[in-house]
């Protein structure tokens, strides 16, 4: 197979620039957004799924893949799996402390990420940025943040379609004193809130910025507050939700995972 996948890219840049943490960090990025192909030991349901466990000298792990025909070139024949992001994957390895083999003997990307790999995965995407909660001063435009956060940022909201119709980047000061950054989401989706906060924290984080560095708000687009950040934000279009006429698979439910058997 010779098309690369943003999981091929990210890892021959891992290992080209093996003492530079933040080519390490954009590597697990791409696994936790991915779309993995876990392999079965047998047919799943919605609700329950059974990975193939294999016992290794470096301890237990699944085998995922980040394409169906790499999963299939694997089993050497058609396996069952489970489609799920990889963000999901890592929630329910975790607790399990099984590791992951990914994409082994079919990529140039193939590692094995150990239990406490996963471990350190799943808790790094559980850390939530702030929600302001004090009455914002005064807002202009944002400064002195890195690049790499920017780009960061319009990654991830681009994968986030439907959620809101757009975001604004600002400096404030709150009132009271205090001062910082604000992702402002316009018009987002109630339900869309908490995988909002998660994408921005999942930019902080594999940018190698503390959660701490920018807030999330919501707004409508008929507040107030809305028109002051459109005239000094940096705006970010999210996309318009896409509809889909195929069957749920399991996994596909991020409010529904299936449970590990």
């Amino acid at each position: 197979m010779t098309d690369q996948t943003p999981i091929d890219a990210a890892h021959a840049a891992m290992a080209k620039a093996e003492d530079d943490p933040h080519a390490r960090l954009r590597f697990y990025e791409r696994v936790a957004e991915s779309e993995l192909f876990l392999l079965l030991s047998g047919e799943a349901s919605r609700e329950q799924i059974e990975p193939a466990i294999f016992d290794l000298p470096e301890g237990r792990f699944v085998l995922a893949f980040d394409r169906e025909e790499r999963l299939a070139e694997f089993a050497g024949d058609i396996a069952p799996y489970a489609s799920l992001s990889g963000r999901l994957l890592v929630e329910m390895l975790s607790p399990e402390n099984l590791g992951l083999g990914l994409n082994l003997d079919v990529a140039p990307s193939a590692i094995l990420i150990p239990g406490t790999g996963i471990a350190w995965l799943a808790e790094t995407l559980a850390e939530q940025p702030q929600e302001i909660a004090t009455e914002i001063e005064e807002v202009a435009r944002p400064m002195g943040l890195p690049e790499a956060l920017i780009q960061a940022l319009d990654g991830k909201l681009a994968l986030s379609a439907g959620m809101a119709s757009m975001a604004y980047l600002v400096a404030l000061k709150y009132r009271g004193g205090g001062s910082g950054h604000l992702l402002a989401f316009i018009d987002a989706e109630p339900a869309a809130e908490a995988a909002l906060t998660q994408a921005v924290n999942e930019a902080l984080v594999f940018s190698g910025l503390e959660a701490g560095a920018l807030d999330v708000g919501f707004f409508a687009a008929s507040d107030e507050m809305s028109a002051r950040l459109e005239r000094v934000g940096l705006r970010f279009d999210l996309p318009e939700a896409r509809t889909s006429l195929h069957p749920v698979a399991p996994g596909s439910d991020p409010d529904k995972p299936p449970k590990l058997r």
